[in-house]
């Protein structure tokens, strides 16, 4: 059997190439690294986790929780990974950031049918291919993309990623382990400021000298990757009822809830490294040094890695995708991942779990594996390929996507768990 193409080993190119392998299926995977690399990109593993280490919540309550459920349950290889390798955040699902991409890397390079060629694609010609290029495809790959669909118009936004700090540089007399309202273990450093040290923050925040962006404004940027400076600007509370929100947490000096909560998110396994949950910043790195350490608890914080902001791509998929991630008219060439308008590292992952299960069920004569509305897979997929969706932004998996119940339930959370058991249900019954 002729191999399939996969180009770029993200979480989507890395997930279809397993599942295509593991089905019998020769794949030649590319991927640019080391040779050169996009400026979001730190290492040469596969699977960077690039803006959090967090695959957020891990509850079937949650629509991102039952997405992960769905891709356990059809043996994905990154939530494989992912729990191997998680760090406590309560209802979360974190991982230890290096160990997790060096255990994808690891399984992919040693799989027998997956051969790794490292070097850039600069055309998409012949056979079966999977585009899996993420959002920060190299610029000759998007002209190859953009040349597949030449009276499509490409949409940009920008994506941001928050700052690392050392834990041994927190100073926990101001700050404490708890997670909001005790919900799980206490995996959050809590730092509080009061309504004076919040009001100096937030005047400097949104004062704060940004680095330079060409081309682009504020409109522009993704609302879940929202920069911090740009929602400061929104209003004085804004950040108050966003991410430093205080609301499920007292300060145990006082035992009362405090003005303002930075919440601080364990990066690796040690915990020596922490994540400033919400922070994606755009700002100068002297600038976010000198605003950042505004925060009580952060004043001597030793800052790891600095908050950076890059451009990203998206497709019109709508226009250009059918429900398989199969272009219209071009179905022998899929794409995957974020570039697809799917939005977050599991939706990715789902995007390219279900881009190789079509395929191979193609190329196996197989009966195509039709993910319905009922579950997460299927109603992300029917989402991004709706051709009634005129304004299409990237969206994260959520359960207004997923068909509602017939019937009515009483409670939010008590609904979300029916439907996730209708999802898990639903897919009990596929043929995969």
């Amino acid at each position: 059997m002729e191999p399939v193409t996969v180009i770029g080993a993200g979480l989507a190119g890395c997930e279809a190439a397993w599942q295509l392998a593991r089905r019998d299926i020769p794949v030649r995977l590319f991927e640019m690294k080391p040779q050169k690399r996009t400026s979001a990109h730190h290492t040469d593993d596969f699977a960077e986790l690039v803006c959090s280490n967090s695959l957020r919540s891990d509850q079937l309550e949650n629509a991102v929780g039952l997405l992960k459920e769905e891709l356990r349950r059809l043996d994905s290889l990154i939530m494989a990974c992912a729990d191997q390798h998680r760090v406590e955040a309560g209802g979360a699902l974190a991982v230890d950031r290096e160990a997790f991409s060096r255990a994808v890397t690891e399984k992919v390079r040693s799989h027998p049918l997956i051969t790794v060629v490292a070097e850039e694609v600069t055309a998409i010609t012949g056979g079966s291919v999977i585009v899996a290029a993420g959002p920060l495809a190299s610029e000759g790959l998007t002209d190859a993309i953009q040349a597949l669909f030449p009276a499509s118009r490409r949409l940009n936004f920008f994506d941001a990623a928050a700052p690392l700090v050392s834990f041994e540089s927190i100073d926990m007399e101001e700050a404490w382990f708890a997670s909001r309202y005790d919900k799980g273990t206490a995996d959050y450093i809590n730092c509080a400021l009061s309504q004076e040290e919040y009001a100096a923050f937030h005047a400097a925040l949104c004062a704060a000298e940004e680095a330079e962006v060409h081309g682009f404004e504020d409109k522009s940027v993704f609302e879940g990757c929202m920069p911090v400076e740009v929602m400061a600007r929104r209003g004085v509370d804004t950040l108050r009822y966003g991410p430093l929100k205080p609301r499920g947490l007292k300060d145990p000096r006082t035992g009362k809830e405090p003005y303002a909560v930075v919440q601080l998110r364990k990066d690796n396994s040690q915990g020596s490294i922490y994540n400033l949950v919400g922070f994606q910043t755009h700002l100068k790195w002297g600038e976010q040094k000198r605003v950042f350490s505004m925060i009580p608890a952060l004043r001597n914080a030793e800052f790891l890695r600095y908050g950076v902001m890059h451009r990203n791509t998206y497709l019109d998929s709508p226009r250009l995708l059918d429900r398989y991630y199969r272009v219209r008219g071009k179905e022998n060439i899929m794409f995957a991942g974020q570039i697809t308008g799917v939005e977050g590292y599991v939706e990715s992952t789902a995007s390219g779990l279900l881009c190789a299960l079509e395929l191979a069920h193609r190329l196996l004569d197989k009966p195509a594996v039709d993910f319905p509305q009922e579950t997460a897979i299927g109603a992300l997929a029917l989402y991004i390929s709706n051709e009634s969706v005129v304004d299409f932004q990237p969206m994260n998996v959520n359960f207004g996507l997923i068909s509602p119940l017939d019937h009515r339930v009483k409670g939010k959370r008590n609904k979300n768990a029916e439907i996730s058991q209708r999802a898990l249900d639903v897919l009990a019954g596929l043929t995969v």
